[in-house]
């Protein structure tokens, strides 16, 4: 089958050039296949759009004005491909962005005044949820991960490493002592969250490699790492979360880091994903660029 834009180009052709040997020298392509190009339009039109005879080609009536309407389509697809080639190459259009809740809000959303300055053409449409969005299926150009990728057809890039920290109000060491080390966390009211293997309800992990596992208890738990982050700040009980959630309430003593006889899991790092394309937009590279320079040099 012929391709129809082709199609379209080649009958252009032949009416501005008033000969379908010169329209294929034009081309690049035989005096045949014009033939056949403009022969599966008017088969496919049921006109005639060209008076043929061994002298002379004219175009009919019929084909001047499908001439003009292919001119119009020609255009418009012009048009379409540089405003994409555009994109390619200028930060522009909307970009939709997906992140999970407290990283969003903590650190995404701050910055997007910043980001709109630099990227004036750029529209961030920010969706704030700790689900697993499907990219492809929902329309997302880009989202925040934390924690180690599972494999997929995405394609991420690194923005800043991940750290965990478990801490407490100091009311709540005041009033239930400090554990010093893993073992005595059982004794305490360890606030889970739910959406986390690694530091989420019933077991928490330590250890450089994950290695070591101990069982806790508290009274909540929620898929929300701010909701516990308020409840330790209230002395309610200790919490193990992202230094992202709790850094802003440690530098002020909200919050009391706890050093215990192993180490704090490492949740893989921030990364930003998205769908493979070899040239992705300019409007996602640019994202992405501006966070790693921001995010990544935040202490």
């Amino acid at each position: 089958m012929l391709d129809r834009l082709t199609s379209l180009e080649v009958f252009a052709k032949a009416a501005s050039t008033g000969s379908f040997s010169a329209a294929g020298r034009a081309m690049g392509i035989s005096q045949t296949m014009v033939t056949k190009h403009v022969a599966a339009l008017e088969a496919r039109l049921g006109i005639k759009l060209f008076h043929r005879s061994t002298r002379r080609l004219s175009i009919t009536e019929a084909g001047r004005s499908y001439l003009e309407a292919s001119e119009r389509i020609m255009a418009d697809m012009d048009a379409v491909e540089a405003a994409i080639s555009a994109d390619r190459v200028e930060p522009r259009g909307m970009l939709r962005l997906n992140a999970p809740v407290s990283f969003g809000t903590r650190r995404i959303a701050p910055l997007l005044t910043e980001f709109a300055r630099h990227h004036p053409y750029v529209t961030v449409e920010l969706a704030l949820n700790d689900r697993l969005v499907d990219l492809a299926e929902e329309g997302w150009d880009l989202a925040i991960r934390i924690g180690n990728l599972s494999d997929s057809n995405l394609i991420a890039r690194r923005i800043a490493p991940c750290r965990t920290v478990i801490c407490a109000a100091p009311a709540y060491l005041e009033a239930r002592g400090r554990p010093r080390t893993v073992s005595e966390l059982p004794d305490h009211n360890c606030l889970g969250y739910t959406l986390s293997r690694l530091t989420g309800v019933g077991r928490w992990t330590f250890g450089a490699r994950s290695e070591i596992a101990v069982e806790v208890s508290g009274n909540l738990r929620a898929n929300n790492g701010d909701a516990l982050l308020a409840a330790a700040i209230a002395g309610q009980g200790i919490i193990y979360q992202p230094d992202f959630i709790v850094a802003d309430s440690l530098r002020s003593g909200a919050l009391v880091s706890l050093v215990l006889d192993q180490p704090t899991v490492e949740l893989g790092g921030v990364y930003a994903v998205f769908l493979p394309d070899r040239h992705p937009a300019a409007k996602v590279r640019a994202f992405i660029d501006f966070l790693v320079a921001r995010i990544a040099s935040e202490p």
